[in-house]
């Protein structure tokens, strides 16, 4: 489940890295070989933690390896660039470009991020992306990050 999940963030994240129908050649040089990406993302757990930290990791070589290295992501761990709790903030301000936490984590900033990730007692991995998926909950949770400069992808 944790790699579809991955998969429908990376191909989210990729969506604007496909090549068109259209000619993009320039003078010789095709477009893939003139357009790459460099990314930041900061995380609020340590590096290669297991489970959590690693699918940053992952999510990292899902997008290099589907965008033919054309599309590529340096992840950070807690405490390398920014604090932990500072990851909505690096982002928002457009510090770095790609954050990696729990939503809960900014409750203090927006009481209804606490809505959009998983908590004890709470909705199963499948029925909270039953609900983010099909039940309107990514639109709420965009509008809620929208006043942040902010887009969550799920």
């Amino acid at each position: 489940m944790k790699k579809y999940i991955l998969l429908i963030s990376a191909s989210l994240a990729l969506s604007s890295c496909g090549q068109s129908n259209q000619n993009n050649s320039l003078e010789g040089e095709s477009y893939e070989s003139v357009k790459t990406y460099k990314w930041t993302m900061v995380t609020t757990w340590a590096k290669n933690f297991p489970g959590l930290g690693m699918a940053a990791e992952n999510l990292s070589q899902y997008v290099d390896e589907m965008s033919n290295g054309r599309f590529k992501i340096k992840v950070y761990g807690q405490g390398e660039l920014v604090p932990p709790m500072g990851v909505f903030d690096a982002v928002s301000q457009g510090n770095v470009e790609l954050g990696h936490g729990a939503s809960y984590y900014w409750t203090g900033k927006l009481k209804s991020s606490q809505f959009f990730t998983a908590v004890p007692f709470g909705l199963t991995a499948q029925e909270m992306n039953g609900w983010l998926h099909h039940g309107g909950g990514l639109e709420l949770w965009r509008e809620a990050y929208a006043p942040f400069n902010l887009l969550p992808l799920a």
